[in-house]
């Protein structure tokens, strides 16, 4: 059976708003500045702990892993509270999902966001029943870009890896899936400090309106090699 997996933070969902939100609700807390908007929004897709890292370091801020580890858990605390006040799903996705899944196509997301958060906010999206995996960074021994946690996914959602096609925005996904050895089509609007592009994926799309046609485009491709 046919399977789309796909990431979640900037490829079904536009989440930077709450997450950056949050990061600077906790650089505030610790006495630095909040970051821009814009600024933050690139420091997304990694999962919490390497936005709060990353959000330090922008900072100049230099704290010990400890202190760190407690302002994760602070943020995903703040963070469940406030998973959808302003997220929202990128324009098309339930409408693909539609259209896939009248075709017999099965869906699972693999992500670096951990799992419960994962759920969380997939079911306040009003889409978690339409996956057969969501599969989060703290699911498995490994996470992305190790692409185990890609095959793993797959296997959870009852699909096989010749079946498989990932969707993610970023270099993190496309390789994963590359080392997976799973084909990859990148959206081109989500979390990424360079052109998805750059990293070669087997098809770019500028919107969810195009995914039918780059699907149906990369099996046809594939069925000729």
């Amino acid at each position: 059976m046919s399977l789309l997996v796909f990431d979640l933070d900037g490829t079904l969902a536009e989440t930077a708003p709450d997450l950056v939100s949050t990061l600077n609700i906790i650089l505030t807390r610790e006495g630095l500045r909040p970051l821009p908007f814009e600024t933050a929004r690139a420091m997304v897709g990694g999962g919490a702990r390497l936005m709060i890292e990353r959000g330090l370091a922008h900072a100049g801020a230099r704290l010990p892993d400890e202190k760190i580890d407690r302002l994760f858990e602070d943020f995903l605390a703040h963070y469940e509270a406030h998973i959808c006040d302003a997220t929202y799903l990128f324009p098309g996705v339930v409408d693909a999902l539609d259209r896939f899944e009248a075709e017999g196509w099965r869906f699972a997301v693999c992500t670096n966001k951990i799992e419960q958060a994962s759920v969380l906010l997939l079911g306040a999206l009003g889409i978690a029943h339409r996956f057969a995996a969501i599969c989060g960074k703290d699911t498995f021994s490994v996470s992305k870009p190790d692409g185990r946690a890609l095959l793993m996914t797959i296997e959870k959602a009852g699909g096989s890896p010749q079946n498989a096609i990932m969707v993610g925005d970023s270099k993190v996904d496309i390789e994963t899936a590359q080392k997976a050895g799973v084909p990859v089509v990148a959206v081109d609007f989500g979390y990424t400090d360079q052109p998805v592009a750059n990293y070669k994926p087997n098809r770019v799309i500028s919107h969810f309106d195009q995914l039918w046609d780059a699907v149906a485009d990369l099996e046809k491709a594939l069925s000729r090699i």
